[in-house]
């Protein structure tokens, strides 16, 4: 199961934060009206904060978290423009905004020193936060994010991209087939990548939607990806474990320079999955951060 807990973001910005328990912790909400921490998980129990990527949403963490919530605290938020979070079309939707987010999340839930773990732009954001707030981030998990700048084609292409999207869809299943076969970007049929955006439509009166606005996307991205992060990356103290997908946008070669660069590095790779590794091969995933994490968070 899971259950929201609000979370005040930079800028008053309401954000929805959902904890996952397997079986279902007992006692009261965590967080009360006042937005105060109270005693729910027992004293010491490691928290962890699940980020996702752009476009996605906490329920994207879901097997993760579940799998986590045996032993620790698992929170996944879903990010300002994202999920059932806030998306104020005026908000800020800069990386200073997401790492303060990040930041809210972990001090109004009382999960720090936590460990995080982000995918793709989450990533990002965790590694920034670490950074800046070393005393929060006891451990941090990069999976399939890099540090180097992508460029302005980048950018131009994702607009083109979102600009091709045969929306509203008439189903579901149109979107699982568009998304998972017919997407141009799309090398050879995917059903985890058709489901992966299942999950962030909705039904609007014409049609299946994305519960995002494109356009704040990219704005969301602008922000990053003219811009390199070797220097941010170097300032993380904490234990990292940078993860790719064979088949992922993060190559071995970046991934490894990745590790050099980190005071306190480690690689590790999931083989026959790409970009969207936790998502696709939830069971080859855990396997490749399990070590990471007993060592981080304890057995």
């Amino acid at each position: 199961m899971a259950r929201r807990i609000d979370v005040t973001g930079a800028g008053g910005v309401r954000l929805a934060a959902w904890e996952f328990a397997e079986p279902p912790k007992p006692g009261p909400d965590p967080v009360d009206d006042q937005g105060e921490r109270r005693a729910d998980a027992p004293p010491g129990t490691p928290g962890v904060l699940l980020l996702h990527g752009l476009m996605g949403r906490a329920s994207h963490w879901a097997s993760t978290a579940r799998w986590l919530a045996a032993r620790h605290r698992a929170v996944a938020l879903d990010q300002r423009g994202h999920g059932q979070s806030e998306k104020p079309p005026q908000a800020a939707y800069t990386r200073e905004a997401y790492v303060a987010d990040a930041e809210a999340a972990l001090e109004q839930l009382g999960l720090g020193p936590a460990l995080l773990i982000g995918h793709a732009m989450g990533a990002l954001t965790a590694w920034q936060l670490a950074a800046k707030r070393p005393e929060l981030v006891r451990g941090l998990i990069i999976c399939d994010m890099r540090a180097s700048a992508l460029g302005a084609a980048s950018q131009r292409e994702w607009a083109d991209w979102f600009r091709a999207w045969p929306v509203p869809f008439a189903t579901l299943a149109d979107v699982r087939k568009w998304f998972g076969e017919d997407d141009p970007w799309v090398e050879r049929p995917n059903a985890s990548r058709g489901e992966f955006y299942a999950e962030v439509m909705h039904e609007a009166a014409d049609g299946w939607r994305p519960v995002f606005e494109p356009e704040q996307m990219l704005r969301s991205r602008e922000t990053w990806v003219y811009d390199a992060h070797w220097e941010e990356l170097a300032q993380v103290r904490c234990p990292t474990l940078v993860v790719r997908g064979v088949d992922g946008e993060l190559g071995r070669a970046e991934a490894q320079e990745m590790v050099r660069v980190l005071p306190a590095g480690e690689y590790a790779e999931v083989s026959d999955a790409g970009h969207l590794a936790h998502y696709e091969l939830p069971s080859a995933w855990r396997g490749a951060v399990s070590p990471f994490l007993d060592r981080v968070l304890g057995d």
